[in-house]
């Protein structure tokens, strides 16, 4: 009995680095988006010296999934769980590095005048950031039905990320000098999508750990 209660401590250990992995993250994600909509550089370089910790809480969770494997031989929901954490653990440092992407593309256009403003990337963000607090809560939680709202919800970041493509394209069209800021604008939505797509990915680890149901490359 005593060794089952330290597995469970243990367990709730890993939640809770995962969980702390994703807060770090979701400030890593406001923070370079608003270094977009601000054009403050060094917000932005902010975001590129602290992934360190979202890389750093990532070996951390590898660390304690092992000694959990290792140690305690799981079985069943226990091992699904295991399993789950550090699935998300490495969608949580991908997110990570696409908010790194976001900030490196922020540099590059604060030393640039600003383009015209684009209400469709601001959706974008908006939706892709819904994504993510959704998911975030169905973990704690463990909540399979917020986590299947969350697949459900990539549909519309994919259609914003077209519609920010569709505009920029047309404006490079019409406007050759905003071409380069285009391109790197551009690639920052392509980034934001991405999220969404990482934020999916963490949903169906969710219900993978709470329902035991595989739904990978589809939400159905």
């Amino acid at each position: 009995m005593e060794a089952r209660s330290n597995f469970h401590v243990q367990l709730e250990q890993l939640k809770l680095a995962v969980l702390h992995m994703a807060a770090l993250t979701e400030k890593a994600l406001d923070k370079a988006i608003g270094s977009l909509l601000d054009r403050d550089a060094s917000l932005a370089e902010e975001v590129i010296r602290e992934d360190a910790g979202i890389n750093q809480l990532e070996v951390d969770v590898d660390r304690k999934v092992l000694k959990l494997l290792a140690l305690e031989q799981p079985v069943a929901s226990d091992l699904r769980d295991i399993i789950g954490y550090l699935r998300i653990a490495g969608e949580l440092e991908r997110i990570g590095d696409q908010a790194v992407n976001i900030a490196q593309r922020c540099i590059f256009l604060c030393s640039r005048p600003p383009l015209p403003s684009l209400p469709q990337l601001e959706k974008l963000w908006e939706a892709v950031m819904d994504m993510f607090r959704s998911s975030t809560a169905a973990l704690m939680n463990q909540n399979p039905d917020l986590a299947m709202e969350v697949c459900e919800m990539d549909d519309d970041a994919d259609d914003l990320n077209i519609q920010v493509l569709k505009t920029l394209i047309d404006r490079m069209i019409h406007s050759t000098p905003a071409i380069e800021r285009s391109v790197h604008t551009i690639i920052v939505a392509r980034s934001l999508e991405r999220v969404g797509d990482l934020c999916t990915n963490i949903a169906e680890s969710i219900i993978f750990m709470v329902k035991g149901v595989n739904i990978k490359h589809g939400c159905e």
